[in-house]
């Protein structure tokens, strides 16, 4: 015979949140409009597909540190310290098959910030559009190969704006947020060594909210939405499909 428990029915109480994971703190640092921007450009050209350019590049970037905060200086310094490691050609091989398998195969991965709220789903080419609006609401355009959420082009239009234009850029930022955490954290799980710069970026951004704290719950628990079946896939013309790795640089 079952006897019926004498204890309250288990309840959350008020104020208790879900459990889950969570994203590691970064507290932001403060920095100044000039300094957000050096960091951004900084990560824009080195978290870019690694070629002999972005060595080049590298060597222009360790240059442009040194006024930064400490926090966002050693991140950048770090992962252009493991650059000249790889200057040789079996080197670059090797780091770029380790970007592939990091950013283009894994889920968690993406560089494309509205993969992680719309997936591959129809949804996607409407918050495509919505990039390309901003860029020419700020007076830019894209260019290149590249998808317009494509993070490092998102990052090259923060380093380039200012006033009005800035808080457009700030606002991209912003509203992919979650994605750019679920990015973070997945890199730092795999001792990546592009977490840093990632890191870096953001520690120049704003204190998660508690909305986009929970949307990166929904996103590590569930992943990135999928397309219904039957559905037929969105056009991505004429921004093509990010094939080639010649870079989404606004102009």
């Amino acid at each position: 015979m079952r006897t019926r428990s004498l204890l309250p029915t288990p309840a959350l109480r008020p104020g208790a949140r879900p459990r889950g994971p969570q994203p590691d703190r970064l507290a932001p640092v403060a920095a100044s409009g000039t300094q957000r921007r050096t960091a951004h450009m900084a990560a824009s050209v080195l978290l870019a597909y690694p070629d002999a350019d972005v060595l080049d590049a590298a060597v222009a970037v360790r240059a442009s540190t040194p006024g930064l905060p400490a926090p966002v200086r050693e991140r950048l310094d770090a992962f252009c310290d493991v650059l000249p490691a790889s200057a040789d050609a079996q080197g670059l091989r090797e780091l770029q098959a380790r970007y592939v398998a990091t950013f283009d195969l894994k889920r968690k991965c993406s560089m494309y910030l509205s993969y992680y709220a719309a997936g591959d789903t129809r949804r996607r080419g409407t918050a495509l559009v919505a990039f390309v609006e901003a860029y020419r609401a700020a007076g830019w355009e894209v260019t290149g190969s590249e998808l317009p959420d494509y993070l490092p082009t998102v990052l090259e239009f923060s380093a380039r704006t200012e006033g009005d234009d800035a808080t457009i850029a700030a606002g991209l930022l912003a509203s992919h947020r979650d994605g750019i955490e679920v990015l973070r954290t997945a890199l730092e799980s795999m001792a990546s060594p592009w977490t840093g710069l990632v890191e870096a970026v953001c520690l120049t951004l704003p204190p998660l909210d508690e909305r986009t704290q929970q949307r990166y719950v929904e996103l590590v628990t569930a992943g990135p939405p999928a397309e219904l079946v039957g559905m037929e896939p969105f056009a991505l013309e004429p921004y093509g499909a990010g094939a080639g790795r010649t870079g989404g640089a606004v102009r």
